[in-house]
């Protein structure tokens, strides 16, 4: 028996319809020929992976992963926390290539344990990729010697994850894909079928669920960015504990679980809104400004992470606006010499940040910093 997905109510049904307003607003602004649609994609998975991994304690800048993602060495980022940022990232690439797998796709175990092997490879003893031969436990996240939660006995594991396959591919399909992906979530790491890496497994899942839906790309649904952020983690980790109880117990009502998820849903895709409100003015501006400024318009991709506080790579800048190496070393020696970007460092260390001529640009793009709203709060 798996947990089951749970009656909505009434606020569950509004909350469900206000993200699919929210959701077909985003999709209003992914039209392909919007010039910097690609920067905002990488960012969002780049924050969902961050996300996701900070969760576990690996905390990874959101530059860092995205110079992983395009194959740059991280500024910062221990060779730990790289191998765990790497190993995600490769689970998180397949999944988003499985949007298009075509009506064939089906769910097995296979492609489960190898979304857990991408994720855990680089911890070889660990068993990646195949299912637990032992007990595991869940400690507290405020103390290790506190047990939070114990998995089922391993001998059940194999019939829970081929129940759990047949519901991913038959079961409650006609239940709204936010609710499908918070129970895949749920009864993934509840089962906890691998000695480690369930909790990243359990989220990619919901991800992939998602991904199949194939309406719009996955990073614009997970809501692994929203779970990684402060208090939101400890949130996390209540939910899962009070709903699912300190041993298996599929019988418990999953309706608070749901909830939970929704709420966070709700507020990401808030975020998302937010940030291509960001990415839309920020372009129309700094291209005015460029060609005001006797500029290549093309310049804007490497000013746009600038202006929000990121680390410009030139190697990055390159491949956003497909130049040669060398027209993309002229563009970024031309906007340190008009003082658009700032120099640091040498060699492949050497990144750039905002410079003086960015203020104006950054007085007039003003973020919004309302607090997102809790959609279950009062209406």
């Amino acid at each position: 028996m798996l947990f089951q997905t749970p009656a909505l109510t009434d606020d569950d049904e509004r909350v469900l319809a206000e993200i699919a307003v929210l959701r077909e607003e985003l999709r209003h602004f992914l039209r392909p020929t919007v010039r910097w649609t690609k920067q905002l994609r990488r960012n969002l998975t780049a924050r969902n992976i961050a996300g996701s991994n900070t969760i576990e304690g690996y905390a990874a800048s959101v530059d860092d992963v995205e110079a992983l993602m395009s194959g740059e060495e991280p500024l910062e980022a221990s060779d730990e926390t790289r191998r765990e940022v790497e190993g995600y990232q490769r689970a998180m690439t397949y999944i988003q290539g499985l949007s298009d797998a075509g009506e064939e796709f089906r769910y097995d175990l296979g492609l489960l344990d190898g979304l857990h092997f991408m994720i855990q490879e680089h911890h070889p003893n660990k068993r990646p990729g195949r299912l637990r031969k032992g007990p595991v436990y869940i400690t507290s996240p405020d103390d290790p010697l506190v047990m939070d939660y114990t998995g089922p006995d391993h001998e059940t594991v194999p019939g829970l994850m081929a129940e759990l396959v047949a519901w991913l591919n038959e079961g409650d399909t006609d239940s709204p894909v936010h609710v499908r992906a918070s129970m895949a979530h749920l009864n993934l790491v509840k089962i906890h079928p691998w000695a480690d890496g369930n909790g990243r497994t359990s989220r990619a899942l919901s991800t992939l669920v998602f991904s199949r839906e194939a309406l719009m790309p996955p990073e614009f649904s997970s809501i692994e960015e929203w779970l990684g952020r402060g208090q939101n983690t400890y949130r996390y980790y209540d939910i899962l504990k009070d709903v699912g109880g300190e041993v298996w117990s599929p019988q418990r009502d999953a309706g608070p679980w749901i909830r939970f998820c929704l709420g966070a849903h709700h507020m990401q895709a808030q975020t998302a809104m937010r940030r291509i409100v960001f990415f839309r003015d920020a372009w129309l501006l700094l291209t005015e400004r460029m060609v005001a400024s006797g500029l290549d318009e093309r310049m804007a991709f490497a000013l746009m992470p600038a202006l929000s506080g990121g680390k410009v790579r030139r190697t990055l800048y390159q491949r956003d606006a497909d130049l040669s190496s060398d027209t993309a070393m002229r563009d970024m020696k031309a906007m340190v010499r008009t003082g658009w970007l700032l120099s640091h460092g040498q060699a492949r260390g050497r990144f750039y940040t905002a410079g003086p001529a960015m203020d104006p640009v950054k007085e007039k793009i003003k973020t919004n910093t309302k607090p997102l709203r809790n959609p279950y709060g009062t209406r």
